[in-house]
């Protein structure tokens, strides 16, 4: 089975990702992990690294290969990253995509960072535009376009354990050997 996860920063897409991967024995394959990793060894944070990968194409798209790479090659994996259904394209069993109100999100990431909320706001804003930005120019992906996703949740409407109640449910009754209504993922470019 290929799940992949997706969402804003703060959505709570980590913490779902990881308990669904551990209830359905998936390997877990991070972007977030590996962008802040490589922001990590530039000395820098992930929202310069996300203005530096405006002028720099190649850090975006390497990332990326790497994600399409799992999706497409490996078995057995919940992929999770910003592009993650977009990237699985039709090779995703479950395309979900995670997000809450920035307020609720902006205090998520204050609590897990310890910044200040007001820089937490600024610095999620300049992040998502940094983004969206460059996945439509690299991949002509509109990131607000929910349509190829199968489930989309509010996750501040529920707690961590609710979240990954609907979830697990939603997935225990999915019946892989059907395609019917199976939404196809057209128009992106995968030019890496």
């Amino acid at each position: 089975m290929l799940l992949t996860v997706s969402g804003p920063p703060g959505s709570g897409k980590s913490t779902t990702a990881a308990a669904l991967a551990e209830a359905f024995d998936l390997e877990h394959v991070s972007g977030g992990d590996i962008f802040r990793e490589l922001a990590a060894e530039r000395d820098m944070t992930p929202v310069e690294f996300n203005e530096l990968a405006e002028e720099d194409d190649q850090i975006d798209r390497d990332l990326d290969r790497r994600l399409r790479d799992v999706a497409v090659e490996r078995d057995d994996v919940l992929l999770e990253s910003r592009l993650a259904g977009w990237l699985a394209g039709d090779h995703a069993d479950l395309r979900i995509w995670l997000d809450a109100p920035l307020d609720v999100r902006c205090e998520r990431i204050t609590d897990r960072e310890e910044k200040p909320l007001d820089q937490v706001i600024e610095e999620t804003r300049r992040r998502e535009s940094s983004e969206a930005k460059r996945y439509r120019e690299y991949y002509n992906i509109h990131i607000d376009n929910l349509s190829i996703y199968d489930l989309v949740y509010n996750t501040a409407r529920w707690s961590p354990e609710g979240m990954l109640g609907m979830l697990t449910t939603a997935i225990d009754s999915y019946d892989p050997d059907t395609d019917e209504g199976k939404i196809p993922v057209e128009g992106v470019d995968y030019d890496f």
